[in-house]
């Protein structure tokens, strides 16, 4: 890691428990939560814009979410910005129905319709785009433990059973975050760990373990995407 770096990491851990440090790093690193805001909705944000609060407010999770463990501080706080406004367009489109019924004139329900499609159609590419990086970014991270994502998909668990076994492990991983540092130091899934605690069998953890290094590699690098996209594939499963 160089100078620079370490120097921000330990800004960034300082900024944990103090808010004043908290506020200073975010007021240093405007220009960069600007950029990515910037990016998402392909325009130089505004102050008044809810996407700059919602990515400041992005960053500040960052900052309190961000360990040595998961790399560099700005891709990880990138990352946490634009998963945060994806969540928020995807909320603005749930909604977006409500405009019609209140509308007076069809021709204005019309370029309504048309001024949505044109900024979907955008945001759709970044969300595309953004699912794409993550694809990358993990799969970087599990040829480190011998996986490829080919391998994830032929080692899911398909029946209810063994999904629950496996959803159990990565449910108690998450909740002992030490677990998953010595994971993520060692490039192993403490099976016997995980089996003793949950009573998941371990010959059936061992089975797919390929699958539960996705996951724990997915919960630990803020890969929202890829976990939405993970709860659509397995059949009525979920990772919570």
């Amino acid at each position: 890691m160089d100078q620079d770096n370490h120097k921000l990491v330990k800004q960034v851990y300082e900024a944990k428990t103090d808010s004043h440090a908290a506020d200073e790093l975010i007021s240093a690193y405007m220009p960069f939560i600007r950029s990515e805001t910037a990016r998402f909705i392909n325009r130089p944000p505004q102050p008044e814009d809810d996407e700059l609060s919602i990515a400041m407010f992005a960053f500040y999770e960052a900052i309190k979410n961000y360990s040595r463990l998961k790399g560099s501080f700005l891709s990880f706080a990138a990352m946490h910005i634009k998963n945060r406004l994806i969540d928020n367009y995807r909320k603005e489109k749930r909604s977006k129905g409500l405009i019609s019924l209140d509308s007076p004139d069809e021709d204005d329900n019309e370029l309504i319709d048309s001024i949505s499609d044109s900024r979907d159609e955008y945001r759709e590419n970044e969300i595309r785009e953004a699912t794409q990086t993550e694809i990358r970014e993990l799969s970087a991270q599990m040829e480190d433990f011998g996986v490829s994502l080919s391998d994830v998909a032929d080692n899911s668990p398909r029946q209810k059973r063994t999904l629950a076994a496996c959803q159990k492990a990565v449910a108690y991983a998450r909740s002992h975050p030490e677990i998953l540092e010595d994971f993520l130091r060692t490039k192993r899934v403490p099976l016997a760990k995980l089996a003793e605690c949950t009573g998941a069998e371990r010959k059936t953890l061992e089975r797919h373990r390929k699958y539960l290094v996705a996951v724990l590699l997915i919960c630990t690098n803020g890969y929202e995407i890829m976990r939405g996209h993970i709860m659509q594939v397995l059949k009525g499963g979920e990772i919570t």
